[in-house]
């Protein structure tokens, strides 16, 4: 994460992170996860905030993590450095909050109407159906991808994270989640 908040200028020295889609896909996980990965050394505060719509499963759902090496005064997401969009209604409903040369990371399978070019798409529930075995990972093999683009956090203190969390006998599935993630940001990157 270093090189991320080290190009932050003061007094900004927040970093901040929102993952949304939709009621199910996991991004409230995927943000308390991110959360204790970031901030499980004690160098970096984190603050982890949530929504969802009043429906269980397929209401809009996002998170907010915030990161500063400093005291976070105000715990919620004002402009976002990084969004995840898993969802064409979480990008409309959230691209607006995205700052200026902010990164955008996006399910490009399942959203398809960007309004920039500046991007980064994955078919992230794709992979995790097809390369996983389980859709329900779409959220961790995206935590790769983030922490691969960003360097917010290394794949191993990801991977322990995400270990940490998962139930009991998906530990391989997970972790085969995470380097499904880095390797393929891995290869946007170049």
């Amino acid at each position: 994460m270093g090189a991320l908040l080290d190009k932050i200028a003061v007094p900004q020295d927040r970093f901040e992170i929102r993952l949304s889609g939709s009621g199910g896909q996991g991004m409230i996980l995927g943000a308390v996860i991110l959360s204790e990965a970031i901030g499980g050394d004690g160098t970096k505060n984190v603050s982890q905030t949530q929504s969802y719509g009043p429906e269980a499963r397929g209401g809009a759902s996002k998170s907010d993590v915030v990161v500063s090496p400093n005291q976070i005064f105000y715990p919620k997401a004002m402009k976002l450095d990084l969004l995840l969009a898993m969802t064409q209604e979480s990008l409309d409903s959230y691209y607006k909050d995205l700052k200026d040369g902010g990164t955008l990371i996006i399910d490009n399978v399942l959203v398809t109407d960007i309004p920039t070019d500046n991007y980064y798409g994955l078919p992230f529930t794709r992979l995790a159906r097809e390369e996983a075995g389980h859709v329900m990972v779409a959220n961790v093999i995206a935590l790769g991808a983030i922490a691969a683009l960003t360097g917010v956090v290394d794949k191993e203190t990801l991977i322990n994270a995400v270990l940490a969390r998962a139930p009991r006998g998906t530990e391989e599935k997970n972790r085969k989640a995470v380097e499904i993630g880095f390797r393929e940001a891995e290869k946007l990157k170049k």
